[in-house]
């Protein structure tokens, strides 16, 4: 096999994140399978003097030198922001731990005032949807995490790379659906084994957070945020199944969040105990400590959780969301739980079931060790990833860097749905002199210049008619509809004709195309007619 010399480029500690963990643990093993590997420094990150000590370190300006493949490990948060910059100008094989980039593209643009920048990258990697999607971001409170999930704003960056890795199966097949010709390969997360979970480290542990010794605890770790479920673990404590449950919370919280007010209206917060922020040493006492670990998801960046696995390793029991890539895991080795109305009733009535039949218990916690033993050893891992990189090294990417990506095949925007309805109408028929009390026949020519198809009437929302005013200086105002009878696409032109009488004395004309069930056509940019007859 092709030994590479690798260029590396990830947060590692003291940055704060579960890829800096994992990196840090990959690190000796994919030494051992390359022909030499170095650590390029991040301007913006610390690094600590020991990881610093141990591999060479280099600067940007020397990424890629001396035929080298670069290696890059890509996540959805702040601390990626250098790392993006340089993967998108120097191609190289990319680790994708997130699906979803879209929260880091907020992160990078949108507060820092760039909503400009934040339009542009959601066109280049969604087309029309990604355009329409950004514009609730130029008002205080943005858009709903609906949008943010739904669009991974990956594309772009993933098109200029050699080959992208994964970490599940599901994240792989979402990735050549949606880019075909992309060179992906899905392969395990490597974690350490450590020694099995101590229940003498446990106990310790409970006495120093004044946890109870005689009580089932369910413990949940990591930073909160809602797509972590906690709210709906707190609301199955309030089950009866769960009555002499706890539920230890060991992480920092989001602002978002009142776990603590959510546990006081239920009536359970004396049996919720929020522990902060936990020291990484602290982990695997704390996990210990816990009967049953919680990692639920939904909704999911695509992650493969470092966490989770670092529970199964110890020979925890761990209960996740069934989505996405859950199917990764065997039923055998986690208590899989269904989203919906009842996912907090299915999470007490499982977790009861378990805790009450403690040889299960055992077998779970058995089976989740073994798993990770045999499916997630960083020796095979750190191969496969060796091996990627030598095949890929010289692979040109789908998109060269400084290109834009071609449109995504998209359905075309309508009128329903598009937020810029530029045209141009024209009406014949009504110039002067026009004697009062005249009758003539009036051509109105409508002009698509937007980028949408323009609906017939006939489709109801989204429709499009032409409304007539005409409004004398004395007497009521008239009225009349005209319906687009076909639909309208970008370039394209409709005609309509109508009789029109003109009143006695002076009167004004006024024509408005609306959007059925909408608002006018001026609101989104478009034409409209009016002037004296």
């Amino acid at each position: 096999m092709h030994r590479p010399a690798i260029d590396f480029v990830s947060p590692l500690p003291p940055v704060r994140s579960g890829i800096a963990d994992y990196s840090l643990d990959l690190l000796p093993y994919l030494a051992e399978r390359c022909r030499d590997l170095r650590i390029v420094s991040i301007p913006e990150l610390p690094l600590d003097e020991e990881i610093a000590a141990r591999w060479p370190v280099v600067g940007p300006e020397h990424l890629g030198e001396d035929d080298r493949v670069v290696l890059y490990q890509m996540g959805n948060n702040v601390y990626h922001r250098e790392i993006f910059s340089l993967a998108s100008l120097h191609p190289g094989v990319l680790t994708l731990h997130d699906l979803v980039l879209h929260h880091f593209l907020i992160d990078r643009t949108v507060q820092h005032g760039d909503f400009d920048g934040y339009r542009r990258q959601m066109e280049l990697d969604h087309g029309w949807v990604g355009e329409l999607a950004s514009l609730p971001m130029r008002w205080p409170g943005g858009s709903g995490s609906a949008a943010q999930f739904a669009l991974p704003c990956h594309r772009t960056l993933l098109q200029r790379q050699r080959g992208v890795l994964t970490h599940s199966r599901w994240a792989e097949r979402e990735l050549l659906e949606e880019l075909p010709g992309l060179r992906v390969r899905q392969l395990p997360m490597g974690i350490p084994l450590p020694p099995p979970s101590s229940s003498t480290e446990g106990t310790a542990f409970r006495r120093r957070h004044r946890l109870p010794l005689d009580r089932p605890i369910l413990g949940s770790f990591g930073f909160q945020t809602p797509i972590k479920r906690t709210e709906v673990v707190i609301r199955a404590l309030a089950e009866p199944e769960l009555s002499s449950a706890h539920l230890m919370v060991a992480g920092e919280m989001a602002p978002i969040l009142d776990l603590e007010g959510v546990a006081r209206e239920l009536g359970v917060l004396d049996r919720v105990h929020l522990l902060g922020f936990l020291p990484f040493e602290d982990f695997e006492a704390a996990i210990a400590a816990c009967d049953i670990c919680l990692n639920l998801r939904y909704p999911t960046a695509g992650e493969t959780s470092a966490s989770l696995l670092r529970i199964l390793a110890i020979g925890k029991p761990a209960v996740i969301s069934d989505h996405a890539q859950a199917e990764d895991l065997p039923d055998d080795v986690v208590i899989k739980v269904p989203l919906g109305d009842e996912e907090a009733p299915a999470l007490a009535r499982r977790v009861a079931r378990c805790l009450e039949d403690p040889e299960a218990l055992a077998r779970l916690g058995s089976a989740a060790r073994k798993h990770v033993a045999e499916q997630h050893r960083l020796e095979a891992a750190a191969g496969a990833i060796a091996e990627a990189c030598g095949r890929w090294q010289h692979e040109p990417p789908l998109l060269a860097p400084g290109t834009d990506p071609e449109a995504p095949e998209l359905p075309l925007a309508t009128s329903a749905t598009w937020s810029s309805l530029e045209g141009e109408l024209e009406l014949y028929g009504a110039e002067r002199p026009w004697a009062q009390g005249a009758r003539r026949r009036l051509r109105v020519r409508l002009v698509n210049r937007s980028r949408a198809r323009w609906l017939a009437a006939e489709r109801e929302e989204g429709g499009v008619a032409l409304e007539i005013l005409l409004r004398p200086e004395s007497g009521p105002t008239q009225s009349r509809w005209l319906r687009l009878p076909v639909d309208l696409e970008p370039g394209e032109s409709h005609c309509f004709e109508l009789d029109l009488r003109r009143p006695l004395g002076p009167a004004r004309l006024r024509v408005l195309p609306h959007l059925l069930g909408g608002s006018g056509f001026s609101e989104l940019g478009g034409p409209s007619w009016e002037g004296e007859l």
